[in-house]
């Protein structure tokens, strides 16, 4: 049976091209494309859809508002189709802390081959939505500080300054990033992060988990000389490599083909540290659909690296992780709960 989807936009025109890219698929069913909140209620009364594409930027209804009543009266997998905008970009954060699964930027306005490489990931993001562990509004972190850090005593100087925790993930993986810095001490190695995100995004996701997180977060350009206390997250349109420069390691920015369809791909982030870092590198892998990142994990776990798995019961979609503990690449595998203290313990014990 077709996976019954329901289209929430202003936009006459982007209800109509919506419409057909998702259609175009024999396993996924337009049910209905509502022009304003009150249409998609009635319309979710009346068809019991399985997806929902949200706008976050309606008029009448502002979109934040009418996610959050949804998610409180009748949860529903929900992706959200978002304009290019710093506001666009801002509020779809936002709705992903409220409980929306996953995020795409609108259509591209140029060619055919774009168009179509468009739909099939709109399509795969209401796949694994439908999949999706949903989860209830989350309220946003209030900053962290020293001060409201469990207290842990401090790592050792040696550690912070050879180790280098690398940090992959895809569906579900704002919020899971999140949780897991807001669980370690200010004083960190460097963690860098690839996260599968529209570039559109990138930037304010880096700057919410600045300000929401204990660390330095920086959307790296490339060239940044690793910190530690700081943390790096790839841009939603470049690799994101490691390379060792002098007595440190520096970020280097690459526009390859993308990887698993991905750029920034986990696997191109995991297989630099492999090679770079080799035993100083831990590995974490989160939350996503699909396997990026489990054959770079394997490198990291061939070359002596540690890596930790978030598990299946609290990840939004257990995509990603399971791939990696399939080939063997994993140490560990805890709750999302669980990592940043399992993170904490291991180099505690490399010290």
């Amino acid at each position: 049976m077709p996976i019954k989807v329901l289209i929430l936009d202003e936009s006459e025109l982007m209800r109509n091209l919506l419409s057909e890219l998702i259609g175009g698929a024999p396993d996924l069913k337009v049910v209905g494309a509502a022009a304003n909140p009150a249409s998609a209620l009635e319309m979710i009364k009346r068809w019991t859809p399985d997806v929902l594409t949200l706008d976050v930027e309606i008029s009448r209804l502002d979109g934040l508002e009418f996610l959050r009543r949804l998610m409180r009266m009748q949860p529903l997998p929900v992706v959200m189709v978002s304009g290019l905008t710093e506001r666009g970009s801002a509020a779809t954060l936002q709705a992903l802390e409220l409980g929306a699964v996953d995020c795409i930027a609108k259509p591209p306005a140029g060619n055919r081959v774009q168009l179509q490489q468009y739909a099939e990931e709109l399509r795969d993001k209401i796949r694994a939505a439908l999949g999706a562990r949903l989860s209830a509004p989350r309220l946003t972190a209030a900053p962290n500080s020293s001060a409201n850090q469990p207290v842990r005593g401090a790592l050792p100087a040696a550690v912070l300054n050879r180790n280098v925790v690398v940090i992959g993930a895809s569906t579900g993986g704002t919020e899971a990033i999140k949780q897991v810095l807001c669980g370690l001490p200010a004083e960190m190695p460097p963690i860098v992060i690839v996260q599968h995100m529209p570039v559109a995004f990138t930037p304010s996701f880096a700057q919410r988990l600045d300000t929401q997180s204990p660390f330095k977060v920086v959307h790296a350009q490339g060239g940044e000389r690793l910190q530690s206390g700081h943390a790096y997250l790839a841009p939603g349109d470049s690799h994101l490599l490691l390379k060792r420069q002098g007595t440190g390691v520096v970020t280097v920015l690459s526009k390859a083909e993308p990887v698993n369809r991905h750029r920034p791909s986990v696997d191109v982030l995991f297989s630099s540290a492999a090679k770079e870092l080799g035993a100083d590198a831990l590995g974490v892998i989160l939350t996503g659909m699909g396997r990026d990142g489990a054959a770079g994990m394997l490198e990291l776990h061939r070359a002596g690296a540690w890596n930790i798995g978030q598990d299946q019961a609290s990840c939004v979609v257990y995509g990603m992780p399971r791939a990696a503990a399939e080939i063997g690449a994993l140490d560990a595998m805890a709750p999302l709960t669980n990592i940043a203290e399992c993170l904490l313990e291991r180099l505690r014990k490399s010290a």
